[in-house]
């Protein structure tokens, strides 16, 4: 049986070595609950959360008692609805470039939704920024893969809104480009821990002022002291939104994956032989641009569901559908794509092998 070559990391990153031996060391040797002890080897889990909050805000840019530990970016962006407060009287801004994950939370809680316009080049307009109480923003399309200009995003929103709340949904950008927080001056960020070579079950929630919120979730290790009357008195930020039992083995991997991507990211060169290749052939219509961090097309006379049967049959592993990613297909008036995504594992011969299995698809 041939190899799999693996296509899709823009759905989840391939493991490193280094993250699952790091997991299994952790299982098999380290493990403990954290903050619930007080004997040596709790303690060593608790430096471990410590230290990998650390190098989250270092990864980000930002301080770590900002960096709060989720789910991953679907459980951050559900969590910030209730953190915030977002009722039928919110004016939630989004745009057509959004996951599901982004908007629907915001449309589930009763949010008056406004669209944000696109440009030619399918970024957000941003001289057409709407007006609104919270602004929804796609850092990187999962199905354009270009990375859009947050800062001025925010910046422009902010002159409409002084005190617009800001949430960057940096799940696809996290993958390709550096964060600094600071500059973005969003109010959240988040992203998943599996996009970048982490275990699935652990995301972050930037918070840049998380003293100004209460907690959303209650529980364990989130509360100092209960009173007779049932009052309450949280411990400080970060914690206080951290309420039960952390993803500890996937914490411990995060830091590793993330040591991993600074030394290799995906090599985007190889999306670029791929677009020239692919766009030779005239039944193949390609929708993202050359420098994007992916490669989306259609194909004339096929279904993209009956293309990624055929290609998988011959070992390639890509993405069909709609990516989670409805409004940019309807914006596009198609009823889904084929996405290939590389990550750093991928090599030049294995997208030549995936080319000559493609073109015996789609000749």
């Amino acid at each position: 049986m041939n190899k799999i070559i693996y296509l899709d990391t823009a759905a989840s990153m391939q493991k490193p070595q280094q993250v699952i031996q790091n997991m299994a060391d952790f299982l098999g040797e380290k493990y403990a609950n954290a903050g619930r002890g007080v004997c040596e080897r709790v303690t060593n889990v608790d430096k471990m959360i410590d230290g990998a909050r650390n190098s989250v805000a270092d990864f980000i840019g930002a301080d770590k008692s900002q960096i709060v530990w989720t789910g991953g970016a679907t459980d951050a962006l559900s969590r910030i609805v209730n953190i915030v407060g977002v009722d039928k009287n919110t004016v939630v801004g989004v745009s057509d470039l959004d996951h599901h994950s982004a908007r629907l939370p915001f449309v589930a809680c009763g949010g008056q939704v406004v669209v944000c316009p696109l440009d030619n080049a399918l970024n957000i307009d941003t001289e057409k920024i709407p007006q609104v109480d919270v602004l929804i923003v796609s850092a990187m399309s999962n199905v354009i893969g270009v990375a859009q200009d947050v800062q001025n995003i925010v910046r422009k929103a902010r002159e409409k809104n002084p005190n617009v709340i800001v949430v960057v949904d940096a799940t696809q950008f996290v993958v390709h480009c550096d964060i600094n927080v600071k500059l973005w001056d969003a109010d959240f960020v988040v992203f998943s821990g599996h996009k970048i070579g982490a275990d699935t079950g652990v995301g972050v929630m930037y918070m840049k002022e998380p003293c100004r919120w209460r907690p959303d979730k209650f529980g364990g290790g989130m509360v100092k002291v209960v009173n007779d009357d049932n009052s309450w008195v949280a411990v400080d930020v970060p914690e206080c939104f951290e309420a039960g039992t952390l993803p500890l083995t996937q914490i411990s991997g995060l830091v590793v994956a993330i040591d991993c991507l600074k030394k290799k990211r995906p090599d985007l060169g190889l999306i670029k032989y791929m677009y020239d290749e692919l766009q030779k052939n005239k039944r193949v219509k390609i929708i993202s641009p050359r420098d994007a961090s992916l490669l989306t097309f259609v194909i004339d006379d096929m279904h993209v569901l009956d293309f990624g049967a055929l290609v998988g049959a011959g070992g390639v592993c890509l993405r069909v559908g709609n990516m989670c990613a409805s409004w940019i297909h309807k914006y596009l008036q198609i009823p889904g794509s084929v996405r290939i995504s590389v990550g750093p594992q991928n090599t030049e011969d294995e997208i030549k092998r995936a080319l000559e299995i493609i073109k015996g698809v789609v000749k």
